[in-house]
Parts: structure tokens; C-alpha cells; sequence
């Protein structure tokens, strides 16, 4: 492992992390917590991969964690890593879809009654309970957090309640997009991810995020939208002892 403190090759370092930000590899740790940390590593090098998993103690195994990866051969190296391991990994594929230019994403018009802002704490149970992942206290803690620490989009109804919406997660991918049923087939998810995508975009960070292979309604949407599906799927390998 090479240990960076040169500012301009840290600054090199950073600009090609965000230029290949969709392909980066995470591990997720602590004890029976699968949201609280996240441990990110990119490589070419599979073998220096396979050598981090097996002969650091970079991933705590012990623990329950999710780990991540878009590059080719990265789920072969992680199943192999926990089959040495001999712990359980489950995998579920996901197309990532990245967007080069978000100022190309059509505009919608939004109801004059309702606004654009961002989410607050107070509105972290409604996201907890629309969430395909949440609906416990840890996925609610999880949410908090990136509500208060990453870019987040609402439209807000004339009394102030959020009924469309979508977050940043640590790893810069789009999550969570969701609107409530009562107000749905009005175009306010596209509204909502292309305000999100523009605030991600000015920030220079690549505007992307990652849906379930049996998703079409999001993935026309995000067709739609003018983003891209990236070649390699996404595994996202889950280890838990509960």
C-alpha cells in the first residue's frame, strides 16, 4: 500500500476517484449494523483486490457488512475471498447509470403550489418507511445521517410535507427516488432528479446511481433522463450473522 502525502498527487488521486466514481468497490462494517460504515477502494488490479480481502485487515469479516462493486471480476474475487473465509455472501446485481450532462435533462413544470427544497430530520420516518431497505431503526439512523450530511432534493406540498424525493448516499450515488402514490404520473421524480443532479454535477462529482434489474419503470425513467447504463452490473454482496 502506497501512503499519499504529496498534495498535488492527493489532488490527482481525488480527480480520478470522481472520474471513476460508478466503479469504485466499498466495503460496509460494523457488528450487526449493514449501514453505518463504508470502507471504499478502487482498483485495476484484481490481484491487489483478492490480496486487500484475504490478507488485511481491511474487511473485518466477523462483522455484517455490504460490499460493492461495478468492475469486471470484482463479485468473482469477493465470493471466492468469503468462500475462504468460509462465511456466507449473497450478491444482488444492479445496472448503474451515469449521466455526463445533467443541463441536457428535460425540464418539467411544477405545480405553483408545491416548492423545491431540501429534506430535513424531520422527514427522515417518511423516507424510512417508503424505503425498499429500511423500516429499522438502523436504515432510520442511516437516512438521518445522509440527510444532514449529502445533497438531498424534496418537493414540498402547500403544507409543507414532502411528497417527492431523493438522497445522496456516501458513495455519491442517487438513492431512495420516491414519490408518494397519491401524487404519482405528474413528472415530479424527474423534477426532483434533475434538481439533485444539477446540485451533484456543480460540485463536480459524476451524477449516478443504481436500480434493480427488474426496475424498468426507473430505468425508463432514467433513459428518459439521458443517462447512460454502464456496461458491468453492480454487485451488491451482503454478509450478515443475524
Amino acid at each position: 500500500m502506497l501512503i499519499l502525502s504529496c498534495a498535488s498527487k492527493l489532488q490527482l488521486l481525488e480527480t480520478l476517484l470522481k472520474r471513476n466514481l460508478p466503479q469504485t468497490v466499498a466495503a460496509d462494517t460494523d457488528n450487526t449494523d449493514l449501514y453505518k460504515n463504508i470502507y471504499a477502494a478502487f482498483y485495476w488490479d484484481l490481484d491487489v483486490y483478492r490480496r486487500l480481502l484475504l490478507d488485511t485487515d481491511a474487511v473485518n469479516w466477523k462483522q455484517n457488512f455490504r460490499l460493492y462493486g461495478n468492475q469486471n471480476g470484482i463479485y468473482d474475487v469477493s465470493k471466492d475471498a468469503a468462500a475462504t473465509k468460509k462465511i456466507h455472501l449473497t450478491a444482488t446485481p444492479h445496472f448503474t447509470y451515469l449521466n455526463p450532462n445533467p443541463n441536457k435533462m428535460p425540464q418539467r413544470q411544477l405545480d405553483p403550489s408545491f416548492t423545491i427544497s431540501t429534506l430535513k430530520s424531520s422527514h427522515v420516518d417518511i423516507l424510512n418507511e417508503t424505503w425498499p431497505h429500511g423500516g429499522n431503526e438502523q436504515s432510520r439512523r442511516f437516512l438521518d445521517n445522509m440527510v444532514k450530511c449529502f445533497p438531498s432534493i424534496s418537493i414540498l406540498d402547500s403544507n409543507g410535507h414532502p411528497i417527492s424525493w431523493s438522497i445522496m448516499d456516501p458513495l455519491g450515488a442517487q438513492i431512495h427516488g420516491y414519490t408518494l402514490p397519491s401524487h404519482r404520473r405528474r413528472g415530479y421524480l424527474a423534477i426532483v432528479m434533475r434538481a439533485l443532479s444539477m446540485q451533484i454535477h456543480a460540485a463536480g462529482c459524476p451524477v449516478y446511481g443504481h436500480t434493480a434489474l427488474n426496475n424498468v419503470q426507473t430505468q425508463n425513467l432514467l433513459d428518459y433522463m439521458g443517462s447512460q447504463r454502464l456496461s458491468e452490473l453492480c454487485h451488491i454482496c451482503i454478509h450478515s450473522s443475524t
